[in-house]
């Protein structure tokens, strides 16, 4: 990694924490999050999921774009830094506020390396969240690309999509293939940042029992000195109302 990009994301310093998972498509690190999601309530800590692309501020205009394959590499990373600046103003920072546990599936880190892959500017890039906040734990869940392609043709979607497979980048008229050389450049490019921004990178080969339980137990090292607020409640339930937020039950 060049020295000249910049790395620095600022700590938050709010009660809160803030975990997030990375991973190319067939990773499993959705599955792992939505485990880890249950396993935290049911130790009683309050908890808010967010995920990439979720923001009603430019959702429904990124799926025109898709639809209509108008979408540029520079648009398209555009757009996934508006929806990330949306969410994390007013989907992340509140709870974490209120002293919540905040999950994220995806995180700035995906911008850094599948945007990189499309041909966007690295430091752009690195430039474009430098408004971001490093999260308390970030995980990477690591998997072969065979592996990634055989999870995710067994499942109900049963083909790749357009973008998913950098169809857009003309790779391979064949969405298997040109998903194998994209998704395969994006590793490549994840496997350049695990140490900068000292990502836990996981064995995403490994049954999922297996991956919850070392994610659990390196969770519980970073909460250990977790100490929620108290007497927030009636806050966070402002806060829910104030941004339209539905709470996790």
């Amino acid at each position: 990694m060049s020295e000249s990009l910049p790395t620095k994301t600022t700590p938050h310093p709010h009660a809160g924490k803030l975990i997030i998972v990375e991973g190319i498509d067939g990773s499993g690190k959705s599955t792992q999050l939505q485990l880890l999601h249950k396993w935290l309530e049911s130790k009683g800590h309050k908890v808010f999921f967010t995920e990439w692309n979720s923001s009603d501020l430019v959702k429904e205009t990124t799926k025109r774009g898709k639809k209509s394959k108008s979408l540029t590499p520079t648009t398209f990373s555009l757009l996934h830094a508006t929806d990330f600046a949306s969410r994390l103003y007013h989907h992340i920072m509140p709870p974490l506020k209120a002293g919540m546990i905040v999950l994220a599936d995806r995180y700035m880190y995906t911008a850094f390396a599948r945007d990189v892959v499309r041909g966007v500017s690295a430091e752009w890039v690195r430039k474009l969240y430098a408004f971001s906040i490093k999260p308390d734990m970030a995980f990477y869940f690591k998997v072969p690309i065979d592996v990634a392609i055989s999870r995710l043709l067994r499942g109900t979607r049963g083909q790749f999509k357009y973008y998913e497979a950098g169809m857009d980048m003309n790779l391979s008229p064949d969405p298997t293939h040109s998903f194998r050389i994209f998704q395969s450049r994006i590793l490549t490019e994840y496997d350049k940042i695990v140490d900068e921004f000292g990502l836990l990178t996981m064995d995403a080969t490994q049954d999922i029992a297996t991956q919850q339980e070392l994610m659990r137990t390196l969770v519980s090292e970073t909460l250990h000195d977790y100490k929620p607020k108290r007497g927030t409640y009636g806050r966070r339930t402002l806060f829910w109302r104030r941004f339209d937020i539905h709470r996790s039950e």
